[in-house]
């Protein structure tokens, strides 16, 4: 009976807060939000005011705060970038277009973190909530800087981070003798030659993570009043939720706090 007990306690509905990314980072998450949701657990899903997706549901509790652009701004950005996507070319080409539109994207979300780190008000009552863990997606790294500032476990939901920063930051060995890199069309069985090129694309990730990350670290730095990395963050993750699936995704090591959920993006019965 007392064993019985004690089982209760681990069966109890928790508090999660939910930091998402917003587009199709977010579609993937709201299946997995939302039952948590029915199940019992208290769901608070903190998003901007401008966004695509993210919408209220009867599962869990929305807490929005403003933003500097408008939603035709967003919009804007967002359709060219998913344009460049099937544009045919170069890898300078494609790289350049990459850059330009990341660029951009990256902006708007940066200054939507720092409003959401500036509000006050929101900030306060995300720490008398007293959550017991964030699910955020780290791709944007603004959920992972609240997970160190409210000192909670931190469940990464992602399918990936830019210039593979989530490998470096789970330890995972990415050897370009047969992990092909993004933008090279290889495959996991190449030639000394074709080694040799993946191991050439992989250098201006080098300059991308820089780019990408550091408006972030000085945001983190700001913020947590300290001198800090975005990979000083993510190295604390507790759980990576990685949508992955092997039988489409080319085989890549794994730590044992990753968990492959692949199957999360298709449809089912």
């Amino acid at each position: 009976v007392v064993l019985l007990l004690s089982l209760l306690g681990l069966a109890a509905a928790g508090r999660l807060l939910v930091v998402p990314v917003d587009g199709s980072h977010w579609l993937s998450m709201r299946e997995v939000v939302d039952v948590l949701g029915q199940k019992g657990h208290e769901v608070v899903v903190v998003a901007p005011e401008v966004n695509l997706h993210i919408k209220p549901s009867k599962n869990f509790v929305m807490k929005m705060y403003s933003v500097p652009y408008t939603q035709e701004e967003m919009e804007k950005e967002f359709q060219a970038f998913f344009h460049f996507s099937f544009v045919e070319g170069s890898f300078l080409e494609r790289f350049v277009n990459a850059y330009q539109g990341m660029k951009r994207i990256r902006n708007l979300e940066v200054s939507s973190c720092e409003l959401l780190l500036q509000n006050n008000e929101l900030i306060k009552y995300l720490e008398e909530s007293k959550f017991d863990a964030i699910l955020t997606d780290p791709f944007i790294p603004c959920g992972a800087i609240l997970a160190e500032h409210l000192s909670l476990p931190a469940m990464y939901f992602l399918r990936g981070v830019p210039c593979g920063l989530d490998f470096e930051a789970t330890q995972c060995p990415k050897p370009p003798s047969y992990v092909p890199r993004g933008l090279t069309q290889l495959t996991d069985r190449m030639t000394f030659l074709q080694r040799v090129k993946n191991l050439l694309y992989d250098i201006p990730n080098f300059f991308f993570c820089d780019f990408f990350f550091e408006p972030y670290s000085k945001l983190a730095s700001e913020f947590l009043q300290r001198e800090v990395t975005v990979l000083d963050l993510l190295h604390k993750g507790s759980v990576w939720l990685l949508r992955l699936e092997f039988v489409l995704d080319y085989p890549r090591p794994l730590m044992p706090n990753i968990i492959p959920i692949g199957g999360v993006n298709c449809a089912h019965k």
